[in-house]
């Protein structure tokens, strides 16, 4: 079994096609796509200069992804990138968006966890602040479609009362936790 902890090693030939160094085949950009789904960290690198190439790969990925209408990226915030690359505001974009993504990886397995039980987090000062701020920042990042791993609903409509209604009930538990 191949070691899951170094990245995949991905050559590529003159011929720009991409050889996994792993199981010693041809991979194409939606198979790097699927390992990096799958948790993999992956390294492209030029076989003959030895340039590594993963940046330039992993952009080809998303740009054909948002090609095919799988948008994930607002047009504000392409617009605001490219603005990013002729201002001064390049020196912070990647450590903030880097920082982000991180914050939303780590929101998106705490909601889970908080979810199913009470935290006592409702209790401190600026709370309900700091949870307006995120989801604004969550909205913002998905472009106001956060992922759903369940079913999808028969009607948004009805989803959005459940959701409201248990989000109704879990800040009433917050609350009674702070008396």
């Amino acid at each position: 079994m191949a070691e899951t902890t170094k990245p995949l090693l991905i050559k590529r030939y003159a011929s720009r096609r991409l050889y996994n160094t792993e199981t010693s085949d041809y991979v194409t950009l939606e198979d790097i796509a699927g390992f990096i789904r799958a948790g993999r960290e992956v390294q492209i690198v030029d076989l003959k200069s030895g340039d590594d190439l993963t940046r330039q790969y992993l952009l080809q990925i998303i740009a054909e992804h948002e090609s095919r209408g799988e948008s994930v990226l607002p047009v504000d915030v392409l617009t605001d990138l490219v603005r990013s690359y002729t201002s001064q505001a390049s020196s912070v974009v990647p450590q903030f968006l880097a920082a982000s993504f991180e914050m939303l990886r780590d929101g998106q397995s705490k909601l889970m966890e908080n979810m199913t039980k009470v935290s006592p987090m409702g209790q401190m000062p600026g709370f309900e602040a700091m949870r307006a701020q995120q989801q604004a920042f969550f909205k913002a990042m998905t472009g106001g479609m956060m992922g759903s791993t369940g079913p999808k609903p028969e009607k948004e409509d009805d989803n959005l009362d459940d959701i409201k209604k248990q989000l109704a009930e879990l800040q009433s538990k917050l609350s009674k936790m702070g008396k």
